[in-house]
């Protein structure tokens, strides 16, 4: 069992930064990834960013490709979004998600474990 707990959301103007952090405990694995979504009010879950654990690497959603970035400490279990030049459509739930696989990090099924989310709210 694997799990993840999201902090660090909050309100901020836009053009803003946050960073969200989402620690990990419990069982890893070697195929192990961590990936951020969230849920904007009326719309479907969507990819933001993931990150494969032991290789390091990283894969982000166009719409924060630039502005976004996702990163890992190895030793606290913890991978974070940095989130630069917010703007008002960046407003959602952001959830952290983890799961045991290799394939497409953009896929919501291939997590097994999230966490309870947290908000990010970027205000005009």
């Amino acid at each position: 069992q694997v799990h993840v707990v999201e902090s660090g959301g909050g309100l901020v103007q836009a053009g803003g930064s946050l960073r969200l952090s989402c620690a990990a405990s419990g069982r890893t694995f070697s195929s192990y990834a961590m990936g951020w979504f969230r849920q904007a009010p009326g719309k479907e879950r969507e990819f933001v960013a993931a990150i494969n654990w032991s290789r390091g690497r990283t894969y982000y959603a166009d719409s924060v490709k630039g502005r976004f970035t996702i990163s890992k400490d190895n030793a606290k279990n913890t991978v974070y979004l940095q989130m630069n030049s917010l703007k008002p459509e960046d407003t959602a739930v952001y959830y952290c998600a983890a799961g045991d696989f290799y394939g497409d990090y953009h896929a919501q099924h291939n997590y097994a474990y999230w966490g309870q989310g947290t908000q990010v709210t970027v205000s005009s």
